[in-house]
């Protein structure tokens, strides 16, 4: 799972992708309706993968969270972030068993339930193993056509090169320029 560059910005609703950096700010796009604007910097930029929940022990990271929550939904949808309470904590104690429930609030979990559907819906809660497969796959497709026999292809003569060119040589094509001194401006 890959996260790099999906931000959260302190006041605003929804998660973002970082387009690029501008002079002073930061452009980034809505995953929710892809509107661009530019995201300065006096607001609290927060990297998704940079974020951790608090449990018991030591903290989790966010992306750890969010990878188990996809293994245990199957890759489906999870509740939505407006479900009641009872089922949102206790799905979400199936991710993470011992957070801590003293300060990790409802309202932490509930915008956890809305950034992974989010996620889901733009297809970026692809499980790396999964990634790492598909491009297997296609590196032995890409092999077995290299296997294939091709046409033998006609040589080409050798052509003999220094492997260092020597820089005191002039080339051929240089050509010298007479230059014409003149009396420096003294009138005589």
């Amino acid at each position: 799972m890959n996260l790099k560059g999906i931000i959260s910005i302190s006041g605003r609703p929804g998660l973002y992708k970082v387009i690029t950096q501008g002079k002073n700010s930061v452009i980034v796009e809505s995953l929710m309706d892809k509107k661009r604007f530019p995201a300065h910097s006096s607001e609290k930029i927060s990297s998704l993968e940079d974020i951790s929940m608090f449990t018991y022990d030591e903290d989790a990271k966010l992306v750890d969270v969010l990878t188990k929550l996809f293994e245990i939904q199957a890759g489906a949808e999870g509740p939505s972030n407006k479900s009641d309470e009872k089922t949102l904590r206790s799905k979400f104690e199936e991710a993470l068993p011992n957070y801590d429930k003293e300060r990790v609030y409802f309202s932490d979990i509930k915008k956890l339930f809305q950034w992974y559907n989010m996620l889901l819906a733009e297809g970026l809660l692809v499980v790396e193993a999964e990634v790492a497969t598909e491009e297997i796959v296609e590196k032995d497709s890409k092999a077995k056509k290299a296997d294939t026999p091709k046409k033998a292809a006609p040589k080409k003569a050798a052509v003999k090169t220094s492997a260092a060119p020597n820089k005191s040589a002039k080339p051929a094509a240089v050509k010298k320029v007479a230059t014409v001194k003149t009396g420096g401006g003294r009138g005589k």
